[in-house]
């Protein structure tokens, strides 16, 4: 059995794990099930890029010709995060890199 601690009890009560957009979380995109669903369909992997110049995080799905074309992006893995349909991707090493404030927050884009 598990018991979760008293501050996560609520959470799980409520169901407020999903995501509507798009956020940062323990160092993690976390992109909501519409988002994934319109953008990356059944997708696995995402290319990925970012420009520190600009402070902008360029995401497509993986195979994405013209985009991979356009940029050096890497490959990414798409996890699952729910069963809700929400994804998450690793940004650890951005966040550090480039000395990102990796607080958690809801995130703008387009």
């Amino acid at each position: 059995m598990f018991i979760p601690p008293q501050t996560l009890k609520s959470n799980f009560a409520s169901g407020d794990s999903s995501c509507e957009g798009i956020k940062l979380q323990s160092g993690h995109l976390i992109i909501g099930a519409a988002v994934v669903a319109d953008i990356f369909g059944e997708a696995l992997n995402a290319n990925l890029v970012y420009y520190p110049e600009r402070h902008t995080l360029l995401l497509a799905p993986y195979g994405d010709e013209l985009f991979t074309q356009l940029h050096k992006a890497k490959k990414c893995m798409l996890k699952g995060k729910n069963a809700k349909g929400d994804k998450s991707i690793a940004l650890q090493g951005i966040l550090i890199d480039h000395q990102i404030d990796a607080e958690e927050r809801s995130l703008e884009y387009t």
